[in-house]
Parts: structure tokens; C-alpha cells; sequence
């Protein structure tokens, strides 16, 4: 079942569509060789507690997320062949299209929760 993502400090949708990736194989293929991610799409990976974008053509937004949903990491624009940081007491990590971040006004500290997607469309 598709979940949604918001940002619950702003106010601010981020996904409508999150597709989960939580097998072992599902979290080590990630984005590589897919396509860019639709507007209103999302991976979340979970457990992790970094990404990379080998493989990937095209640039991404991260967010870095504690068991609590909050941000530990807002990685805007994250380029092709780049190996992010490992952060901390991240315990899953959201990609979503470039630009979602500054389009939401989402930052460190903020907190993200995942329910039921809706018929509403991103910010």
C-alpha cells in the first residue's frame, strides 16, 4: 500500500506516492538505473543510515530521518556518482526529486510522517 509523506512542521506535503524499500535487495538497488522519480514520488529506505546516487543519471533530494521521523539531514540536489554521508541515529532515509526540499522549505530538525496516500497533490 502507497503511503504519503509530510512535513508536518511546514505544513507541507512531500510525496503522495512513497514506495518502501525494505528488503535487503530492494535497499542496496535503491534508485540505480531507474528512471527519475515521478513528482509526487518517493523511496523510502529503511533501515539506513546513508545513500549513494551510483548509477543514477539524474539528481535527488534526501532527508536523513531519526526513529521519530525528524530530520537529521536535508541533502538538496544530491548529484550523480556521489556517496552521501552516513549520519548518525538516521534509521531510514527518504529520496524524493530534486527540488522538493526547497520547494517545502524543508530543513534539519523539521518532522516527517508517513500515513495513507491521498488524493492531494506535493507542494
Amino acid at each position: 500500500m502507497p503511503l504519503s509523506a509530510v512535513n508536518e512542521t511546514r505544513g507541507a506535503v512531500l510525496a503522495t506516492r512513497v514506495r518502501r524499500a525494505t528488503t535487503f535487495f530492494a535497499r542496496l538497488r535503491g534508485l540505480m538505473l531507474a528512471p527519475p522519480l515521478d513528482p509526487g514520488s518517493a523511496l523510502l529506505i529503511a533501515p539506513c543510515s546513508g545513500v549513494h546516487t551510483m548509477f543514477m543519471r539524474y539528481p535527488i533530494d534526501v532527508l536523513h530521518l531519526d526513529g521519530h521521523g525528524r530530520v537529521l539531514a536535508a541533502l538538496a540536489a544530491m548529484r550523480p556518482w556521489r556517496l552521501g554521508p552516513v549520519v548518525p541515529r538516521t534509521r531510514a532515509v527518504l529520496e524524493l526529486p530534486a527540488g522538493v526540499l526547497a520547494k517545502t522549505g524543508s530543513r534539519d530538525g523539521d518532522r516527517v510522517t508517513f500515513g495513507p496516500a491521498a488524493a492531494q497533490s506535493p507542494h
